[in-house]
């Protein structure tokens, strides 16, 4: 499948899922079928948006059309999207300002940026590819999560680690949550490229192997990076908080540098 065709799918499956969650209520609708509380009939999201019933359904189809912006953020209105929801499917349409969907994707870490991460000193960092492969690190992240030496290059993904590493699972005090803030925001990046078969292969396999990223993926939930506040079980130091910090260095296209920082 090439990338505009796995994007048009995703579009669908993530506009069919969206709908099926929208509280009726939040629209003035009644309930349906046996009390049914949640989800829009194809019929009233058309209604709602303004968009035609036949256009919007094409769209869930997933059929070769080039949707507007106004009819994209429309429809993100009626199904209840936040920024994070609309700049996805505004990516998925094809209509993210600036965005080059058909980029290479390397694994290959810059050296220079590998230097920042042990510049970090005391402060845990490491580095992530554009399909999240932790591909460097320094030396303080590796005192907080040991496993991420231990463990083989080709399975060294923080979204794979998280949910099929114990480790993970007791280094992090809230992991039910800090998992499906992964998942969303791991989610949302990898719009551009669903058609790339290491990511498909990637995620079928993770599907596979973890029943919680399986209905977590299943939901299709979105999000965007937000600075926030982390707690982990340090092997040595006991509970600890950071701030957690996302860097891209502008020199580095796809290149992650995730920083934790004491919190003040």
């Amino acid at each position: 499948m090439n990338q505009p065709a796995a994007r048009r799918e995703e579009l669908g499956a993530f506009l069919r899922a969206r709908r099926e969650q929208v509280v009726r209520s939040d629209h003035g609708l009644p309930p349906v079928g046996r009390g049914r509380t949640l989800g829009l009939r194809r019929e009233e999201v058309s209604y709602l948006s303004g968009v035609s019933v036949t256009w919007y359904t094409w769209l869930e189809q997933g059929r070769n059309i080039n949707p507007s912006q106004q009819v994209i953020d429309a429809i993100a209105r009626v199904l209840g999207l936040d920024d994070a929801g609309r700049r996805y499917v505004r990516s998925l349409a094809g209509l993210a300002p600036g965005a080059n969907l058909d980029a290479p994707v390397t694994d290959v870490l810059p050296a220079h940026v590998q230097h920042l991460l042990d510049a970090l000193g005391e402060n845990p960092a490491f580095a992530l590819t554009p399909n999240w492969r932790i591909a460097g690190w320094n030396a303080a992240y590796e005192q907080l999560y040991p496993n991420v030496a231990r463990t083989p290059v080709d399975e060294r993904n923080l979204l794979r680690l998280v949910f099929t590493d114990p480790a993970v699972r007791t280094l992090l005090a809230d992991w039910p949550e800090t998992s499906r803030r992964f998942l969303g925001e791991f989610r949302s990046e990898a719009a551009a490229r669903l058609s790339d078969p290491e990511v498909r292969s990637f995620v079928e396999r993770l599907r596979d192997d973890s029943p919680e990223f399986r209905a977590g993926w299943d939901r299709h939930d979105v999000r965007g990076f937000t600075t926030r506040e982390r707690v982990f079980h340090h092997p040595d130091a006991g509970l600890v908080r950071y701030e957690h910090h996302q860097l891209r260095p502008s020199d580095a296209p796809g290149v992650q540098i995730v920083a934790y920082t004491p919190v003040a």
